[in-house]
C-alpha cells in the first residue's frame, strides 16, 4: 500500500470500524442492561445454546475474550443463575458449561433487543448492500486470519 490515498482509506476504514465496534457495544449494553445481562453475558448464552457444553476455554475463543476473563464471567453467571458447570470434569479437568432455564429465558428476552439494535444499525441499507457488507467483512477478516 505505497499510495499514500490507499493508505489514508485503510487507516479512516480501521477506524471506521474501531468505532462501529464501539457503537454498537454500547447500544447493545443500554438494550441488554433493564435484562440484568451485558453484552459478554448475551455472547455467552448465544454461544451456549449454538453449542450447547462446550467448556470454557472454547466458550472464551468464541466469544473473543480470555480465558481468566471467560472464568471470572461464568462465575458471575453462575451465581445469577443463567448458567451451570457439569459436575464431572471433562478433558483438561474443564467442566462444560450449560445455561439453565432462566439463562434460556434471559437469552430470549435479549435477543427481540438485539435485533433491534442490529436493525438500527443496518437500517440504513438495502439488502444488496448489506450482502457487500458482510462480504467485505468477511473477506478482511480472513486476510487477517490467512497466515
Amino acid at each position: 500500500m505505497n499510495d499514500p490515498a490507499d493508505a489514508a482509506l485503510a487507516k479512516e476504514l480501521g477506524i471506521l470500524l474501531k468505532a462501529t465496534q464501539a457503537a454498537l457495544h454500547h447500544r447493545m449494553d443500554e438494550a441488554l442492561r433493564p435484562l440484568g445481562l451485558t453484552v459478554s453475558q448475551y455472547a455467552c448464552l448465544s454461544t451456549l445454546r449454538a453449542q450447547p457444553g462446550i467448556t470454557g476455554s472454547e466458550l472464551a475463543r468464541r466469544t473473543f475474550v480470555s480465558r481468566q476473563s471467560m472464568n471470572v464471567l461464568v462465575q458471575g453467571m453462575e451465581r445469577q443463575g443463567l448458567v451451570e458447570r457439569a459436575e464431572e470434569p471433562g478433558p483438561r479437568r474443564e467442566r462444560a458449561v450449560a445455561p439453565t432455564p432462566a439463562g434460556t429465558a434471559a437469552l430470549v428476552a435479549a435477543e427481540s433487543r438485539v435485533a433491534d439494535v442490529m436493525g438500527r444499525m443496518l437500517g440504513g441499507l438495502g439488502p444488496e448492500e448489506r450482502v457487500a457488507l458482510r462480504d467485505a467483512l468477511v473477506a478482511s477478516r480472513d486476510a487477517l486470519l490467512d497466515d
